[in-house]
C-alpha cells in the first residue's frame, strides 16, 4: 500500500512540475519536495504570512519569482556543531548525516554571499534566535547583529 501511495505522489509532483504549477521542487534524501504556487497564494491572499523552509536551490527558484519575499537563514554555530546536534538526535544514518553536512556546506557558502539573505540568525543561543527568528517574521525587523 505504502509503495502504491509513494509511487503515486511521485507520479503526481511530477506532473505539477511539468506544469509548472510549483515555485520550487528538489530531491532531498530520496525524497521530493515542493511548493505549490496555488498554496502559497492562498496563504497570501489571506493576509497571512507563508513561511517556506526550503533549501539552497529553492530559495534560488523563489528569488526568480514574482513574489514579495525576504529570506532568513538558520545558520549552525560551525560545522561541527551542526554534526554533533545531528547525530545526538540518534534519528538520521551515517549516508544521511554526511549528505546533510554537504548540503551544509553549500548553504553556509551561498549564506556569505552578500545579498543572499534578508537576515541570518546564528543557532548558538536559543532565546536570542527565537528573538531575532520572530521580530523578522511577526514585525519585519531586521535585528543589528554585532
Amino acid at each position: 500500500m505504502w509503495q502504491e501511495f509513494s509511487d503515486l505522489w511521485l507520479y503526481q509532483a511530477h506532473q505539477l512540475i511539468e506544469q509548472n504549477k510549483l515555485i520550487e521542487y528538489t530531491q532531498f534524501s530520496n525524497n521530493l519536495y515542493g511548493t505549490g504556487i496555488d498554496a502559497v497564494h492562498n496563504v497570501t491572499k489571506q493576509g497571512k504570512v507563508c513561511i517556506l523552509d526550503i533549501e539552497l536551490e529553492g530559495v534560488k527558484a523563489v528569488k526568480k519569482t514574482d513574489l514579495d519575499v525576504r529570506f532568513l537563514f538558520v545558520k549552525p554555530p560551525s560545522l561541527e556543531i551542526l554534526e554533533r546536534r545531528l547525530r545526538d538526535r540518534g534519528t538520521e544514518s551515517e549516508e544521511a548525516i554526511q549528505s546533510r553536512l554537504e548540503a551544509a556546506k553549500k548553504e553556509l557558502a551561498y549564506a556569505d554571499e552578500k545579498g543572499s539573505h534578508d537576515l541570518i540568525v546564528v543557532n548558538d543561543d536559543l532565546d536570542v534566535a527565537y528573538e531575532q527568528f520572530r521580530n523578522f517574521i511577526v514585525d519585519g525587523t531586521i535585528p543589528d547583529i554585532k
